[in-house]
């Protein structure tokens, strides 16, 4: 399909201003995932007694409904992601309430909510729209003093966090918490706020580990491996020395058949024994270039809404992957998180679409957008602010 500059339909201004750069990265990494879930899938598929190619089947499957969202978001203007992130959030939250009062446990936690066949975990949905939310808010404190926007932010953080906590999902509320931070300080709030917050934080924290056996298991793992199990951990670890630089070869991995996650916490581990650690440094690769590239627009732009909200979806998606990575070469303890597009969970493939189909959306190029000479200055409270 050629569309011509003088299409003035919606797609036509979509095609000529979105970031194609950062739109091929994305891409690649969807087509990778859905290439390298044939390194697990299969095996993991046979340990649980269902088809051969079923993980394999729905990954693709997920993959396309993931694309289509991501596409359809990305052609939203500022406007429409502001209430897209309204509708997700509140759809989001009544099904985490549902999830709740009448998901399945799994493993003591009940973050899903069932429709046949099919599983959904909201709360990967509502993370890209929380942050969308929590960056109008504090784009709004600083346009209007009328508006009690940290009170609201301060609210909406409490609601997810107290559900996730509930559930419980300890590692999502860890990210969350990071994003939030980093979302405070690129808005330009004193640091102070978030000083005053960190005893609340430090207390959290120890209500988790003397409350939750799962947690203070996979801690004291990672403090002191010696007295405890950390048989998952350090198999990954060393799938990354028996596949050395080039791996053993497509199918020739023993990982995927030992450690139940392989194909979602531990993908990256199966992907370094079957393909080798350059392959690794490849994908990883890929990651920093979305990141890269998404800060580049980020830094040229000038609306405080639009900045803030793709800054935190920078985030997310950099710190999702670098805590997965950290926990497969044993630089972190175990928090059962998937690696964004190449870990098998239709819930976090989606979730993941939607953020970055906001992220193309906040990231595409409007009139009278400035150029790097515009860039941005760290202002006296420590957040960023347009150079005018």
């Amino acid at each position: 399909m050629r569309v011509s500059r003088s299409d003035r339909s919606r797609l036509g201004e979509w095609w000529f201003t979105v970031d194609r750069q950062l739109l091929g990265g994305v891409l690649a990494l969807l087509a990778a995932g859905v290439l390298l879930s044939l390194a697990a899938g299969p095996t993991v598929a046979d340990k649980k007694g269902l088809a051969q190619y079923h993980f394999v089947e729905r990954h693709v499957l997920f993959a396309c409904f993931g694309l289509a969202v991501m596409t359809a978001v990305s052609l939203l203007h500022s406007a429409g992601i502001r209430r897209l992130s309204l509708l997700v959030f509140l759809g989001s939250i009544a099904l985490m309430v549902l999830a709740l009062l009448w998901g399945p446990e799994v493993n003591g936690a009940r973050r899903w909510i069932r429709f046949a066949s099919i599983s959904l975990q909201p709360s990967e949905l509502a993370k890209p729209a929380f942050i969308g939310l929590t960056a109008w808010l504090l784009s709004e404190r600083a346009r209007r003093s009328d508006v009690p926007a940290m009170v609201l932010a301060i609210a909406l953080y409490l609601i997810v966090i107290g559900l996730l906590a509930l559930q419980p999902d300890i590692g999502q509320a860890l990210l969350l918490t990071m994003v939030w931070a980093g979302l405070f300080f690129v808005s330009g709030v004193p640091l102070s706020w978030l000083v005053s917050l960190l005893p609340l934080a430090t207390l959290a924290i120890g209500a988790a580990y003397v409350t939750l056996d799962h947690v203070r298991r996979r801690i004291d793992a990672f403090i002191d491996p010696a007295a405890s199990d950390t048989y998952q951990m350090d198999r990954a670890f060393d799938s990354f020395v028996q596949g050395g630089w080039f791996g053993r070869g497509p199918g020739e991995g023993t990982i995927k058949s030992v450690l139940p996650d392989a194909h979602t916490d531990f993908i990256l581990a199966v992907i370094a024994e079957e393909y080798g650690i350059v392959t690794c440094l490849v994908l990883i690769g890929l990651f920093l270039f979305v990141c890269l590239r998404a800060i580049t627009q980020i830094w040229r732009e000038r609306d405080g809404f639009r900045r803030n909200a793709a800054a935190g979806l920078v985030m997310l998606f950099s710190f999702q992957a670098l805590i997965n990575i950290g926990v497969n070469v044993g630089l972190l303890p175990a928090k059962g998180m998937t690696l964004p597009f190449l870990s098998y969970g239709g819930s976090s493939l989606l979730g993941m679409s939607l953020a970055m189909g906001m992220l193309l959306a906040l990231t595409c190029r409007r009139p009278g957008m400035v150029g790097l000479k515009n860039t941005m200055i760290v202002g006296s409270e420590g957040g960023l602010h347009s150079a005018r």
